[in-house]
């Protein structure tokens, strides 16, 4: 199937941007990729993004900020799941991405790893960081 791609695809409600600027502030060589915004008289409110793609340590994520309320967010069942190189690293990025969010299972020795934990960030995206 030569042209298919598959991506993430994350819904906010007015965060997409600042998600996006602290995800690719995390990982090294993260970029945003793309970004449109809503106008003037658009579906949109103006200044949200319509349409964003960013990299995150070489997966491509896109993004939107929905102009449509609805009575659902994230939840767990969805995370991105982060093989880090240290314990260091690991407990910064939990630090940071748990700032203002809600810990799941929280950093311990699980048996499957020996560093781990669970969380969603305040945007209620939810990650899961590992030291195999």
């Amino acid at each position: 199937m030569t042209g298919t791609t598959i991506r993430p695809f994350l819904m906010f409600e007015g965060a997409a941007e600042e998600a996006m600027s602290l995800y690719v502030s995390l990982f090294p060589g993260s970029r945003i990729d793309s970004i449109a915004k809503y106008g003037p008289g658009e579906p949109g409110p103006e200044g949200t993004v319509q349409l964003a793609s960013f990299t995150l340590a070489g997966q491509t994520v896109m993004c939107i900020d929905s102009p449509a309320k609805h009575a659902f967010t994230f939840t767990p069942s969805f995370s991105f799941f982060v093989d880090l190189e240290t314990k260091e690293e690991l407990e910064r990025l939990a630090a940071i991405l748990g700032e203002g969010g809600a810990v799941m299972m929280p950093l311990d020795n699980y048996g499957f790893s020996r560093r781990f934990t669970w969380l969603s960030d305040r945007f209620g995206v939810s990650w899961q960081l590992n030291l195999p």
